[in-house]
């Protein structure tokens, strides 16, 4: 990780960089694979399959005999550590539910919203490095609470045909409709498309690799919604002098370890804990499995130590990340100071993978700085918001001639008119 000692302003621009690559052949790879899937629907998805996930597929969807095979194959431990996790997702979403009310703007005008799920959704699990059935709680769980009528699951199975059995299983819990076989960028543009066995979505959700983000941002364009724009995952620490050394570098390495773009920086005030969190993520980084991959990414990251509590909140407002973690006395007083960030974590026990797993947050974040105008994946992310208004005649002699005028000097004739005969037919009773 590089070391940045009491930097300059204009060295902060650099600082919070992220890793950038070329996409120009990404992006070509993308076009030419989702044009495919759109043409050729089923025929071209195996085919992927079978060149990216190296398995020939007959069937892509799931079977109810294979959910119920993936019940025997997942430990009762861990599934009552799913069922757990699920259950703290769930109240806290539910706690996000829109309660609409009638608002009158004027005498005789009424305005009101309703809330409205998305009738069907498709969500993007991960399942190559690390197959992410914690995202199937965290997708599934509120798009089920919404009320959205299919929930559409795609993930990439292994060389055998077969999904993760905790994808499954936690699937099952959640309450998802239907499950495929699909990885990649062919996942994406199945359920944007639709295809023979695949039905269309109109919005996906779901992280994923740089050919994932760049498939989903594709077909935004033109096709369907997606959640949001996003990247490689990152965290940011914050810390001063009483911060503990191990959990921090433990945090640090907790996102390090997605995989070899992901990023992480760790702002203190305290040269004495600057340099006691290196040792430890030297000494932590050795034990990981996923050591290479993780020691890759602390290749992006840094250490900053800031010459004080101003510094360091201005700083991590101007990185936004994605997670963030705060480790010092104030913890408090610094989290009402907290601009653009996707999920908080509070104290010295409060670690990014409680958030990721358990906590009942949800873990699908803004990254890449787009936490400067995206929330997180909430309950409203499954629902529109549909707008009501009713007139009285009463209604039309308070905004009546207003909205006349305003036509009038957009010089939208026809709907000045559409107010005009209505004047008129009270006028002539």
């Amino acid at each position: 990780m590089k070391i940045y000692r009491y930097p300059e302003r204009e060295q902060w621009e650099k600082i919070v960089e992220r890793p950038r690559l070329d996409l120009t052949k990404l992006n070509e790879t993308v076009s030419t694979v989702l044009n495919d899937i759109r043409q050729r629907g089923d025929e071209a998805v195996r085919l992927y399959e079978q060149q990216f996930d190296k398995v020939m597929l007959k069937d892509l969807a799931v079977s109810e005999a294979e959910m119920d095979e993936a019940e025997t194959l997942v430990s009762n431990e861990l599934r009552d550590a799913i069922i757990l996790a699920h259950h703290n997702i769930k109240v806290f979403h539910i706690s996000q539910r829109f309660v609409g009310q009638k608002v009158k703007t004027q005498e005789g005008v009424t305005c009101w919203q309703k809330s409205v799920a998305i009738e069907r959704v498709g969500l993007y699990i991960p399942g190559g490095t690390a197959p992410l059935f914690s995202t199937v709680l965290m997708l599934a769980t509120p798009a089920r609470i919404a009320g959205c009528r299919e929930i559409v699951l795609c993930t990439p199975p292994d060389r055998q045909g077969k999904v993760n059995p905790a994808i499954l299983v936690a699937a099952r819990i959640a309450g998802v409709s239907k499950i495929f076989k699909i990885g990649g960028v062919q996942a994406i543009g199945a359920m944007a498309y639709g295809t023979e066995t695949v039905p269309k979505v109109f919005k996906i959700f779901g992280p994923g690799n740089q050919y994932v983000m760049a498939a989903k941002q594709h077909v935004s364009l033109d096709e369907v919604a997606i959640d949001m724009p996003a990247g490689p995952s990152e965290v940011c620490v914050l810390a001063d002098d009483s911060a503990n050394a191990e959990f921090v570098a433990a945090d640090l390495l907790s996102q390090a370890e997605h995989g070899i773009d992901s990023q992480v920086l760790f702002i203190t005030t305290s040269e004495q804990k600057l340099g006691e969190v290196q040792a430890e993520v030297d000494r932590q980084l050795q034990l990981l499995p996923r050591h290479e991959i993780a020691a890759k990414a602390l290749e992006n990251s840094c250490y900053v130590l800031v010459s004080n509590t101003d510094e360091m909140m201005a700083l991590t407002n101007l990185y936004a990340p994605e997670h963030l973690v705060i480790q010092t006395r104030d913890y408090e007083q610094l989290a009402d100071r907290v601009v653009n960030a996707g999920s908080v974590f509070l104290g010295p026990y409060a670690c990014e993978s409680a958030g990721d797993y358990a906590s009942g947050t949800n873990h699908t974040l803004p990254t890449h700085g787009y936490a400067t105008a995206y929330n997180g994946v909430n309950l409203d992310s499954y629902c529109r918001k549909i707008t009501f208004q009713h007139l009285t005649a009463e209604g039309i002699d308070h905004i009546g001639r207003a909205v006349e005028l305003m036509a009038e000097a957009e010089q939208l004739d026809a709907h000045k008119n559409a107010m005009t005969v209505r004047i008129a037919s009270l006028n002539n009773k």
